[in-house]
């Protein structure tokens, strides 16, 4: 799975590296993503916008906005009714520049950081969707019924990461890695009819995987000494 990630570059470069602008909020390097953050991704909607979403994908049609879901499973995406109707319809590029991966090891579990290493920007394949309160009748009108009411102040918007299996680097820390698209890639799983191919491992050539400090394990904690690699590494 992906549940955690990096995104440390600057505003400038990332609007440079997409082609895009940040539309709702100014952004600031991130070195400990988890899920229940609002963070950027770019969706099919606004391909040229970043737009920032929480992560967990709640399905328009869940009872609540509770559970949301972080991970979509590659082999089954375009079948699972959780994530059908947005891999057809609302695929979003997810932002990262690494992740991170725990491994079991005889003192507790170690965390690594996986990137590329010339520290590049990269895009995770992405689902994204849009969820709406229901109304409540509350008060009474002019004829004794009630009035619609909105919980809420407004919909709610979710992504998730699709995963697939790791490739020779992760598969040494994890059983599932985040899809990375190549560049040339990444329009084409915004806008392309039919883009399963695309969710394939992305090679290890180029790639590094280096063990951090434990004081990721906490979501609060969100500096850059969380991307150094150990010192007795």
């Amino acid at each position: 799975m992906c549940g955690r990630y990096t995104l440390v570059a600057e505003q400038d470069d990332l609007e440079e590296r997409f082609d895009a602008r940040f539309r709702d909020a100014a952004f600031t390097p991130r070195y400990n993503v988890a899920p229940g953050q609002e963070l950027p991704v770019i969706t099919n909607e606004e391909p040229e916008t970043f737009r920032h979403l929480e992560w967990g994908l709640v399905p328009s049609w869940a009872d609540d906005d509770s559970g949301g879901l972080i991970n979509a499973r590659a082999e089954s995406v375009g079948e699972k009714p959780s994530f059908r109707e947005a891999y057809e319809r609302r695929r979003c590029l997810v932002p990262a520049d690494g992740f991170y991966e725990w491994v079991e090891t005889a003192d507790g579990k170690q965390p690594y950081r996986v990137c590329f290493e010339d520290d590049r920007v990269f895009a995770m394949a992405g689902l994204w969707e849009r969820w709406e309160p229901e109304t409540t009748q509350t008060g009474l009108d002019a004829f004794g019924g009630g009035v619609d009411d909105e919980t809420d102040s407004g919909p709610l918007e979710t992504f998730t990461i699709v995963t697939t299996e790791p490739n020779d680097l992760v598969s040494d820390l994890h059983h599932r890695m985040a899809v990375i698209l190549d560049p040339e890639s990444e329009r084409r799983w915004l806008s392309g009819d039919d883009p399963g191919e695309l969710l394939e491992p992305h090679s290890a050539a180029g790639m590094r995987a280096y063990p951090v400090s434990t004081a990721v394990n906490d979501p609060a904690t969100d500096d850059p000494s969380l991307i150094e690699p150990l010192e007795s590494a």
